[in-house]
């Protein structure tokens, strides 16, 4: 038997606002500020999901928290810059959390953005008002792929872990829920549909929310088992995130 779905759980950047290219840009400026090199493509697939402190932490192990804080809040200041002008909701957004409130689905935002970057998009398109909470590690939750961002928001809306569904377009997100014993649908608004094939708790593939419907229930159990084609920062033995 497979199990009713009850909640929805949205990561935000990339999921349901397009901002990973304006993060992207964000991170060149401040490589290039810093005069370091910048590999856009692998940057985002072993970072994606995690806090910058957590990112900062491996680039600079030397440095102490307080310089670490002001480099990751430059870098934030930047993505603000530009956000503010060019960011936009990713395609079928509004219509995929209408159709889940037609449906009597409880809601969530699980972001590792920090507090100011979540305000910047409430503000712009009225996402606080159409969802029931929203989890960050300012929470003093860890970032993924550690489950906790997800965890704690199945708690607070009453539901059990197998009756959400997870919505993201990184591994490190797909993989936090895994963790956490739920199904996603991987989005490939940032990284191709292959990124994601190992996954086994990746129950769908989409490129938006355009004519997606949600499904009315989930796989009553899901397999374990990791790919073994996923880096160290995605396997449970070798990942500090």
């Amino acid at each position: 038997m497979n199990s009713p779905l009850a909640a929805l759980l949205f990561d935000m950047d990339g999921t349901l606002i397009d901002s990973m290219p304006l993060h992207d840009r964000s991170w060149a400026v401040w490589h290039a500020e810093l005069g370091l090199p910048f590999d856009d493509a692998g940057f985002f697939a072993a970072t994606a999901g995690r806090t910058n402190l957590e990112i900062l932490r491996d680039l600079f192990p030397a440095r102490d928290e307080a310089e670490l804080e002001r480099l990751a809040e430059r870098k934030e200041a930047i993505y603000r810059e530009i956000a503010v002008r060019e960011l936009e909701l990713i395609a079928g957004t509004r219509a995929v959390l209408a159709q889940a409130r037609e449906r009597g689905l409880k809601l969530a935002i699980c972001t590792a953005a920090p507090p100011a970057n979540i305000a910047l998009a409430c503000e712009r398109f009225g996402l606080g008002e159409q969802v029931d909470t929203i989890t960050s590690p300012a929470d003093g939750l860890r970032g993924k792929p550690h489950p906790d961002i997800f965890l704690e928001a199945a708690r607070r809306l009453g539901v059990e872990p197998a009756r959400c569904l997870v919505f993201e377009d990184a591994p490190l997100g797909i993989e936090a829920a895994r963790r956490g014993g739920m199904a996603a649908v991987a989005l490939t608004t940032t990284l191709p549909a292959d990124a994601f094939a190992g996954f086994p708790n990746v129950v769908a593939t989409i490129a938006d929310f355009s004519d997606y419907s949600l499904p009315h229930s989930l796989p009553n159990s899901l397999p374990h088992s990791l790919p073994h084609s996923l880096p160290n920062s995605l396997d449970p033995e070798t990942s500090h995130a």
